[in-house]
């Protein structure tokens, strides 16, 4: 290849790096803008068209980036999940023995609900109404997988199902998420409950008699 032809191949790549980051830029602050709007507002009351003169964009491009208002919702849970990934990632998570892993995970995402709880109030409420709360199985497939590792280690039973039991501490996690959104101020610490149904899960309601007796 030429020099020419490098240089050229190197401004080519350069321009579509900084599109890139112009896109990833503006898609940022359309999320920011929508997300401080419905905390204001209420998302039923917050439209399209608010978002967009909000963040100084024509209405067509907010569209662009989020096809529906759901959308927003969607990428709230996945941010959330990806924040809670990068944390535990830079701990070095994986090492510890499943239970440990799963009581960090669970307080990890609890810190991010109480430290902002107004925020987590408006959108945990709009993803149940509106969205795909209860439907998205990315937190389950994430906690199932955990528990997969867990069991490939012989800390989990052999023959506990992994995609029921992410169900189950998924259904768990927002069960009580969505109780303790209800009301003003928090009915009940939110660390504490979670850790709580995470050991209930994972001890079971048996005690140890009553499992000797089973057949």
């Amino acid at each position: 290849m030429k020099i020419r032809d490098v240089a050229a191949a190197s401004e080519g790549g350069a321009t579509v790096g900084r599109q890139e980051r112009r896109r990833r830029k503006l898609h940022d602050q359309l999320y920011e803008t929508a997300v401080g709007l419905f905390v204001a507002q209420g998302y039923e009351a917050t439209t399209m068209e608010q978002i967009a003169e909000a963040a100084d964009a024509a209405r067509a491009t907010v569209f662009n980036h989020f096809a529906q208002k759901v959308g927003f919702l969607e990428e709230w849970g996945v941010r959330r999940r990806a924040r809670v990934a990068e944390i535990l990632g830079a701990e070095h998570a994986e090492d510890l023995p499943v239970g440990d892993r799963l009581h960090r995970y669970l307080k990890e995402m609890a810190d991010l609900n109480v430290a902002s709880r107004a925020e987590t109030t408006v959108l945990m409420d709009a993803s149940a109404r509106y969205g795909r709360l209860l439907q998205d199985p990315s937190l389950e497939i994430e906690l199932a997988r955990i528990v997969g590792q867990g069991r490939q280690r012989g800390e989990i039973r052999a023959g506990v199902d992994c995609d029921q039991a992410g169900q189950l501490l998924a259904a768990c996690y927002f069960s009580t998420i969505l109780r303790w959104i209800r009301e003003e101020p928090a009915p009940f610490d939110l660390h504490e409950r979670l850790a709580g149904g995470l050991d209930i899960i994972l001890l079971g309601f048996l005690a140890d008699e009553a499992h000797a007796r089973e057949p």
